[in-house]
């Protein structure tokens, strides 16, 4: 796949999100999964997620050199992850990595799930999640395995799930709330099996966090809820809560749609041939003909 140039630069997003390179020194933080590492919002758009938090915070303290969720993609599975993670286009970053997490496995479950938002009904077949959970459960040692070889020098957090559905009637959420616990339960357990962190963040929301997962017909938080998720994280990685990132200090939201950033991959393509290739850097979509294939999935159905 064609490289391209970055829609917003670990430069450019830094001083968007208020975090001073004068004090970065020291991780090198890579961002991989779907569409939560990449920072999906309710509404089909891509803004501040919980991975870009992260790195403010570690900014604001003195602790990153270097970010990208440029290996982050909405709809991923873990499957697709994994072939990420194997991809030429990965080496040099996880080579260079010190510090990674990786959002993957709600795809694989979720997207057996049957919504019905304005019924509040949720379905699915249990013999297809016990399928796919055991897939989640193969990739994910994998992926895990696959970080170990190419990123030696990275500690590596495996971020849990949330419940996605806290708007569902009441009588539909412990089915699929059974199922996603196992989603997490297997992510955790693959995490401790190669070494790696789980980070739970399901405790923070809940069943009912319609505040954090405002839209009825979308899966992801709002900023409220990528903060809490970024918490979780900061909570694990420093053992603290010293290290929280609170409400106000939050970025206003400057949300880009998939249009948008259609026509901003397609420019910088345009402007990429006319050019001797530069280096890249970071990115937060792998390229223009994957993204026009991702719209038309996300017109389909949910996907994280």
């Amino acid at each position: 796949m064609k490289r391209f140039l970055s829609i917003i630069g670990t430069a450019i997003l830094m001083m968007a999100l208020g975090v001073s390179s004068a004090f970065a020194q020291t991780e090198n933080y890579l961002s991989i999964g779907d569409s939560l590492a990449a920072g999906q919002t309710p509404y089909q758009q891509i803004d501040t997620g919980y991975s870009d938090l992260i790195a403010m915070k570690l900014g604001m303290t003195g602790q990153l050199s270097f970010y990208t969720k440029e290996l982050a993609f909405p709809g991923y599975t873990t499957a697709d992850v994994l072939k990420r993670v194997k991809s030429e286009e990965a080496s040099d970053l996880l080579a260079n990595a010190t510090l990674i997490t990786v959002s993957a496995g709600a795809n694989d479950l979720l997207r057996l799930v049957q919504v019905n938002p304005t019924a509040g009904t949720l379905a699915f077949a249990q013999l297809q999640t016990d399928y796919a959970l055991n897939v989640a459960r193969k990739n994910m040692a994998e992926i895990l395995e696959e970080l170990k070889m190419r990123a030696p020098k990275a500690k590596v957090y495996v971020m849990g799930y949330y419940f996605a559905y806290p708007n569902a009637h009441a009588t539909q959420k412990e089915g699929t709330n059974t199922q996603l616990v196992k989603l997490n339960t297997i992510l955790q357990k693959q995490a401790e099996h190669a070494g790696a962190a789980y980070v739970n963040v399901y405790d923070a929301f809940g069943l009912n966090a319609t505040n954090l997962v405002p839209n009825i017909s979308d899966v992801h938080p709002n900023f409220e809820g990528y903060r809490h998720m970024a918490n979780a994280f900061l909570h694990e990685y420093s053992g603290s809560k010293a290290l929280a990132i609170s409400s106000n200090e939050l970025p206003k939201p400057n949300p880009a749609s998939f249009e948008q950033i259609l026509k901003q991959l397609a420019k910088a393509e345009q402007k990429q041939e006319e050019k001797v290739k530069p280096k890249p850097t970071a990115r937060i979509i792998p390229g223009f003909t994957g993204y026009v294939a991702f719209m038309e999935k996300v017109k389909a159905k949910e996907l994280f």
